[in-house]
């Protein structure tokens, strides 16, 4: 029973779909307008003339500016677009990993052997750039000493005359045609500026480092020949040669408790030497604070000793400091801040926690897993140690060895002088391509999802005061040396103090501008206030919209199948038969109309003999009249 009434209901919502809805164009435009909750349309049709035009005007305008809001909701829900939201809160926190490294990466009584050609370089360049910065002459033996040194990197003098032609002078000579007194010693004219010359290995093609001071060029010309030393020592040695831990941190309290080197991790910094990383976490868990105040946070007493620096690798005195999350690698030489002896630097720190989305929302990673780069830092995941990875594994592609900068990938060696003559020119072309906007590295690499940044105000003042300078100087002397006389002075010793000005905490979150939830309500809220209307609005033009298509489907249908039907009459044009024959065709099998009078010219084919067939005549209709006169004449 229950199948029964749902076939007929199929078969009448059939019939009905066959139908159609029954209306002209026409018809349900004004029964929209008549019946529609929206009330631009209902005016239209119910006002006078020149109110119907206003009316139908706005409605216009209106639904333009409905039409151009949903086009701005939407596409701003398709863009995966995220809003920023700042919450605050309190609770106990994990104080930041602290990375301190003297500027002086080693010691200079123990590395002056290793560094002692180099050295010698560096003091004949100087003399060199000061007669030629004197306008003096150069004598023809110190042109002809210790040249032809390097042709890695060339410390260049470029000389620009007062017509703009361009006279390149190699500071060391490494073209001995410029190491003759005639190059050197004539009149000078016009400017000159100091550069770094790196070429490829025969040469055939050289770059230009430009500097605004010799004091720059010089720092970056001997930094690339102490990379390439320091390729060939060996890793202990370098630690042997850097700063000690015993030497360098003089004193060290945390929360009101002493701390000693055990609460600090030794790190090989390629630039810094020793380095030393407080409260890092990789091993045991981190301290945590739940007080603001100096009296709980870090103090650290340090002596740089600055007699024994480098004086071409440290030009800056003093301690480059960092603050990280645990377990993360710190760039130092590129985010450290610098605290200068004879001070007491204090900071106050304040965190900041950000969280971003991922997935659609932001171009962001969770552990790095995902992210199309070789990591070479066994440390958590950060931008930077993506950047820095993804230059390394460029550098070792297309140089065929790796920076002493940054860790090696697998199989690969750091570039020395020997084995790769153009590293530098090959590592500064390749900087210049991956610093570029588009780089592939930077649209590789992805943010952390979750990231902790610190925010720090610093204060400094003289330490220790003139009063009493006398005995601390004693303290520390005797507590490092177990000495009576007085081994530290105020241009060595500095102290730090790091702790959190507030244990309040602010969190900077991503969240979506326009969830699925929030879009139906906003294009509503858009509709309502142009328009009037609801989503039962919005059901009422949908069914008209229905019912015009259907309108349109069943005149293409019935246009369509009358063109067939006039093409069918088109072929088939001949006379119709009679009643007679078309009644004894249906019931004679053997019953042959007349043929054409084709046949009649030439033989047809005979038809097969049957049975007569009978007399119709007299289904013919013939007019009354005709008929009454033959009878009167049979009459």
């Amino acid at each position: 029973m229950v199948c029964k009434k749902v076939q007929q209901y199929f078969i009448r919502a059939l019939h009905r779909l066959q139908k159609g809805p029954g209306y002209t164009y026409t018809e349900l435009l004004v029964w929209y307008c008549e019946n529609t909750n929206t009330h631009g349309p209902k005016r239209i049709v119910t006002e006078g003339p020149k109110k119907r035009m206003v009316w139908f005007i706005l409605t216009l305008v209106f639904t333009g500016l409905v039409c151009w809001q949903w086009g701005i909701l939407i596409q701003s829900y398709l863009a995966w677009e995220v809003s920023m939201n700042l919450r605050t809160g309190f609770r106990a926190m994990n104080f930041p990993a602290v990375t301190i490294c003297n500027t002086n990466p080693f010691r200079y009584t123990r590395s002056k052997q290793l560094l002692q050609h180099l050295d010698e370089f560096a003091k004949l360049a100087l003399e060199r750039i000061y007669i030629y910065n004197q306008n003096g002459t150069i004598p023809e033996d110190f042109l002809q000493s210790q040249t032809n040194w390097s042709k890695v990197a060339s410390l260049v003098i470029i000389e620009k005359s007062d017509q703009g032609e361009e006279t390149v002078l190699h500071v060391l000579g490494s073209d001995q045609s410029q190491t003759h007194s005639s190059t050197w010693n004539r009149p000078r004219t016009g400017t000159y500026k100091m550069a770094l010359q790196l070429c490829n290995q025969d040469r055939s093609g050289c770059m230009y480092r430009n500097f605004s001071t010799v004091l720059e060029a010089v720092s970056e010309w001997y930094s690339l020949h102490y990379m390439n030393i320091l390729s060939n020592t060996p890793r202990s040695l370098r630690r042997m040669m850097g700063e000690q831990g015993e030497d360098f941190i003089l004193a060290c309290v945390f929360g009101g408790q002493p701390c000693n080197l055990e609460n600090f991790t030794q790190l090989m910094h390629p630039t810094y030497g020793n380095c030393y990383i407080f409260n890092w976490g990789s091993e045991t868990e981190a301290l945590v604070t739940s007080n603001p105040g100096a009296e709980f946070g870090l103090k650290l007493v340090l002596d740089i000793s600055q007699e024994d620096y480098n004086p071409f690798l440290s030009i800056a005195a003093g301690v480059r400091f960092m603050l990280h999350q645990q377990n993360s690698y710190p760039f130092i030489q590129d985010l450290g801040l610098y605290a200068r002896p004879g001070t007491e630097t204090s900071i106050g720190i304040f965190v900041d926690e950000i969280v971003r989305l991922g997935g659609s929302y932001s171009h962001c990673t969770f552990d790095g897993s995902d992210v199309d780069v070789k990591i070479l830092y066994n440390t958590t995941y950060t931008m930077q140690t993506c950047l820095r990875s993804c230059l390394q594994n460029h550098m070792v592609k297309f140089c065929g060895c790796g920076h002493h900068n940054y860790p090696l990938p697998e199989g690969a060696y750091y570039c020395n002088n020997k084995d790769n003559p153009n590293w530098g020119y090959c590592y500064y072309h390749l900087k210049q391509q991956i610093e570029a906007e588009h780089s592939e590295c930077l649209e590789s690499c992805k943010q952390p999802c979750n990231e902790t940044e610190y925010r720090l105000t610093i204060s400094m003042a003289d330490w220790p005061s003139e009063s009493s300078e006398d005995w601390i100087y004693h303290v520390l002397s005797y507590e490092r040396d177990s000495s009576a006389a007085v081994t530290v002075k105020r241009t060595n010793i500095l102290k730090l103090n790091l702790y959190f000005q507030e244990i309040n905490y602010r969190t900077i979150q991503e969240d979506p501008a326009l969830t699925s939830d929030w879009l139906p309500s906003k294009l509503g809220g858009q509709f309502g206030f142009w328009m009037g209307g609801s989503i039962l609005c919005i059901i009422e033009l949908t069914e008209i919209l229905i019912d015009c298509l259907w309108i349109t489907v069943i005149k293409v249908v019935k246009w369509y199948v009358e063109r067939r039907a006039r093409r069918a009459r088109k072929h088939h044009s001949d006379s119709p038969s009679t009643i007679a024959q078309s009644i004894q065709a249906h019931t004679n099998a053997g019953f042959q109309p007349d043929q054409p009078e084709a046949c009649m010219e030439r033989p047809c084919a005979l038809a097969i003999p049957g049975t007569p067939p009978p007399q119709y005549d007299s289904l013919r209709i013939h007019p009354i009249h005709q008929r009454a006169i033959t009878w009167n004449d049979e009459n």
